[in-house]
């Protein structure tokens, strides 16, 4: 008896109307979650501006207790509520993220569009600064700046924000570049426009979409530097609770009181991946390009 060997008939594609619809479920579920995490540790940094359940600096409380109706989070070694600690660590992040990305975009905008618009030698000089400030760690680098300025808040701002100002640099002078190219440009040189009003009505209008990703992932990368400059005791000093610092303190007595360690790594991460899914999310709405699966 011959055997019949049917034909293999392929699986049928999935119709693009359902994959639309998994691609903007997975883009909103990324807005929602990020909205959430970041709007959630917004609320309580702002909070913490109007209204703490203790001072910052009392040490009434007794040291390492167990969180209570009157301490939500327990206390430190040294007796204070480590919830007011939380709330104002919250808005030291929120700070340090924003500074920082401010210093970024005006730093990094400006060299880019100059390296755009500059002679060829010029372009090749920043160009090569901003290869070696790329590949130069970032930690290490504000660690440096922040050692020669002192430890403070603003030198963490400051320094965290020039490491990630060459990276914003870059795309600026890659997306410019392109920008410079366009024929609409060509016709506003013709026409006599200047290079500012050329920069300021065409190419800043084109460049600023594209920026807007990269500076919030930035965001997530400052909360995460200064926390790790403040673990080493580069971070804004006493009587500012940061959580990198509050990490530091709890590590002797994790044992004892795990809430102490425990409580600021888990906003420290919620933040970040907060800030990350919100920048994806961002990501999928500018760029029709970039929604797949990752």
């Amino acid at each position: 008896m011959t055997a019949t060997i049917l034909p293999t008939v392929p699986a049928p594609a999935p119709a693009p109307a359902a994959s639309a619809r998994r691609r903007r479920a997975r883009r909103s579920v990324n807005l929602a979650v990020g909205a959430a995490l970041f709007g959630l540790i917004a609320v309580i940094g702002l909070v913490s501006v109007f209204w703490t359940p203790f001072a910052y600096d009392d040490t009434t409380g007794d040291r390492l207790q167990p969180p209570s109706l009157e301490h939500w989070a327990g206390t430190d070694r040294l007796g204070r509520d480590l919830f007011t600690q939380l709330m104002i660590g919250a808005r030291l992040a929120l700070a340090v993220g924003f500074g920082s990305v401010l210093i970024a975009a005006i730093v990094g905008i400006t060299l880019g569009l100059a390296a755009a618009v500059a002679r060829r030698w010029v372009d090749d000089a920043i160009s090569s600064l901003l290869d070696i400030a790329i590949a130069f760690p970032t930690l290490l680098l504000a660690m440096l700046i922040v050692a020669w300025r002192g430890a403070s808040l603003d030198s963490a701002i400051l320094a965290i924000g020039l490491a990630g100002a060459a990276v914003i640099a870059r795309l600026t002078r890659i997306t410019a570049t392109r920008v410079l190219a366009m024929d609409y440009v060509t016709a506003a040189r013709t026409s006599g426009t200047g290079t500012l009003g050329i920069l300021r009505r065409h190419v800043l209008r084109n460049v600023w979409p594209t920026l807007i990703v990269p500076l919030a992932l930035q965001f997530g990368g400052a909360v995460g530097a200064e926390a790790s400059l403040s673990y080493l005791g580069l971070g804004s000093p006493p009587p500012n609770a940061s959580w990198g610092r509050m990490l530091q303190e709890a590590q002797s007595t994790v044992l004892v009181a795990p809430t102490a360690a425990i409580l600021p790594g888990i906003l420290l991460v919620a933040l970040i991946i907060g800030v990350n899914l919100l920048a994806d999310g961002l990501r999928d709405v500018a760029d029709p390009t970039s929604r797949s699966i990752r």
